[in-house]
């Protein structure tokens, strides 16, 4: 694993992330891997043979390929593909949205870290960070550590041990990030990377209605390609979401490192990877990772 020091400078790309997409649209999906390439005179396949390779096709929430999501953003946000050892991980990286910490990095400053903290406290009443709430119901949308000083992050490393604490951090990570991204990406009729693009997108930016959230992100790639839900090439869309998100990242100093899009998420769609199958060899701020 990295130094502390190195892995704090890599986590400084964190932006805001208060959120739950809205999901409008109904899966229709017309996978382009049935018919990449072919000539445009040749008809597209029939919706039947259609619909029965998407319900075989499970995508991301297939447990392996959610295994490797949980990697590739850690490589992304831990320098480290070991992201279960991230439970216990807290710090004030500077962002301007106080403590980040755990799996996810639930900010003290961005609503999450309260909720999973609330979560937590229903299932287990009287845990350690428990005490905790008052403050972090104060200091959401501040950087402030008011009330959480000095035991704050201590505490934390000890929950971390609860197994009931592990779970909360799952749960909370699949209800405001991973599952809304998949069910998104299936709305679209998009595959397993195109599915990782969209969640690696909320993980950063969030859904808060501005104009580098993952909703604006998408809204600017529909107005260039369609999703194959709307009848268009995967390839061409996928390239268009990773081109707008860039462009959200682009926005905020702290993201200018573009890396894991433009020689992680990038490389993939280039070799066709759509599904998102290993071997995977990719590179997050120079670091090298592979997955077998």
């Amino acid at each position: 694993m990295h130094t502390p020091h190195k892995r704090t400078a890599r986590r400084s790309t964190r932006s805001v992330r208060i959120a739950v997409i809205t999901v409008g649209l109904a899966l229709t999906a017309i996978p382009v891997s049935a018919y990449a390439g072919a000539p445009s005179h040749q008809a597209v396949p029939q919706r039947t043979a259609v619909a029965q390779q998407a319900a075989a096709a499970t995508g991301l929430d297939d447990p392996a390929k959610k295994e490797i999501a949980m990697q590739l953003v850690s490589s992304a946000e831990n320098s480290s593909l070991n992201w279960k050892a991230q439970y216990k991980y807290i710090e004030d990286i500077d962002d301007g949205r106080g403590y980040t910490a755990g799996i996810i990095g639930f900010c003290s400053g961005t609503g999450d870290m309260l909720d999973l903290v609330e979560l937590y406290t229903q299932r287990k009443p009287g845990n350690v960070l428990a005490k905790y709430l008052p403050a972090l119901r104060k200091v959401n949308g501040t950087d402030s550590h008011s009330g959480l000083d000095p035991n704050f992050k201590k505490d934390w490393a000890t929950a971390a041990s609860d197994s009931a604490f592990k779970q909360a951090q799952n749960d909370e990570r699949d209800r405001v990030y991973f599952n809304p991204a998949v069910k998104q990406g299936k709305a679209d009729g998009i595959g397993t990377l195109g599915q990782f693009a969209y969640y690696d997108a909320i993980v950063m930016h969030g859904d808060g209605g501005d104009s580098t959230g993952f909703s604006s992100i998408r809204k600017r790639a529909l107005a260039k390609a369609k999703p194959p839900a709307q009848g268009g090439n995967e390839v061409t869309y996928l390239n268009a979401f990773l081109d707008a998100r860039v462009w959200a990242m682009q926005q905020e100093e702290a993201h200018s490192d573009t890396s894991r899009v433009d020689t992680a998420q990038r490389v993939f769609l280039k070799k066709g990877n759509l599904n998102l199958d290993p071997p995977l060899d990719w590179k997050v701020y120079g670091d090298s990772y592979h997955i077998g």
